[in-house]
C-alpha cells in the first residue's frame, strides 16, 4: 500500500508528534530491499556484491520536515564512488540502475546494483562500518569471525501509527547478507549486542555450507526488538 503525503499526515499529526531521527532512519529502512553477498578469499581480498530498492515512498517521506539531507545509502553512482575513493583498498568494479515494478505492483523501485572489489579486511569493514561499532572482524580457536550489526534495536519511543505505516510499506520487500570464503562456512544469529538468539520467525536462513545467508522481510525487522546480527565464521 502506498500512502500518499496527505494521508500520511491525516494518519500522523505531525502537531502531535514528534519525529526523531532515528524513528525516520527505521521507517526509510523498511521501504528498502537491500543484499549484501560477501566473497571472501584466503588472503583478506574479496568481493562484496550489493544490490538495494529504493521505494518512492522512501523518497517521499524523506523529505519531510527537511529531512532530505539524512541519506541513508548512497543513491546513485557518483555518490558510491565517493564513498569508495575514500576508503584505501576499495574499488568500484561496476554499478548499474533500473527502474521495476515495487513487490506490491502499485509503484515503481529503482534498483541499484554494484560490484565492490576490496584487497584487505580493513577495507571491507570500513565501507560496511565507517563509525566502527557495528562490523568486526576477529579470529578465535583457529577461525574467523566477521561480526555485522544488521540492527541495534528499535527506539522504544516510535509512535505506533508510524509503526503500523512502517509495515504497510514495507510488504515485499527483503533485507538479505550472505557469505562465501574458500571451503565452508557458518553463520550464526545474534542480537543487537553480538549475542547468539534463535532466528526470527519468517527469517530464512543457510547456517552452513559453501554460501550462509540470513534472508528476512524488511517488516519484520521491527519484531526484533533486541537488535539482529550475524557472525560468519571460517578457517
Amino acid at each position: 500500500m502506498i500512502v500518499t503525503r496527505n494521508k500520511f499526515f491525516k494518519k500522523i499529526d505531525a502537531k502531535k508528534y514528534t519525529f526523531l531521527l532515528p524513528a525516520l532512519l527505521v521507517l526509510l529502512n523498511s521501504c528498502i530491499g537491500i543484499s549484501a553477498d560477501i566473497q571472501m578469499r584466503k588472503d583478506g581480498s574479496g568481493k562484496l556484491t550489493l544490490e538495494y530498492s529504493f521505494s518512492r515512498m522512501a523518497e517521499i517521506i524523506g523529505r519531510l520536515d527537511g529531512n532530505e539531507r539524512w541519506q541513508i545509502l548512497p543513491a546513485g553512482r557518483a555518490d558510491l564512488e565517493r564513498t569508495v575513493n575514500r576508503i584505501s583498498g576499495m574499488k568500484l568494479a561496476s554499478f548499474s540502475a533500473s527502474e521495476q515494478p515495487s513487490p506490491a505492483g502499485n509503484d515503481k523501485v529503482i534498483v541499484n546494483k554494484a560490484v565492490l572489489e576490496f584487497k584487505n579486511t580493513e577495507a571491507l569493514l570500513k565501507f560496511l562500518d565507517p563509525a566502527g561499532k557495528n562490523a568486526s572482524l576477529s579470529r578465535e580457536n583457529g577461525a574467523n569471525k566477521l561480526y555485522i550489526n544488521l540492527n541495534e534495536g528499535i527506539p522504544t519511543d516510535i509512535n505506533t501509527d508510524l509503526m503500523d505505516l512502517m509495515r504497510q510499506v514495507s510488504a515485499g520487500y527483503k533485507v538479505k547478507i550472505s557469505f562465501s570464503a574458500e571451503g565452508n562456512s557458518s553463520m550464526q544469529v545474534t542480537d543487537g549486542t553480538g549475542k547468539a538468539v534463535t532466528p526470527p520467525a519468517g527469517a530464512e536462513i543457510v547456517p552452513q555450507g559453501k554460501k550462509v545467508s540470513l534472508s528476512i522481510g524488511s517488516g519484520e525487522i521491527p519484531g526484533c526488538a533486541g537488535g539482529l546480527g550475524v557472525i560468519f565464521s571460517w578457517e
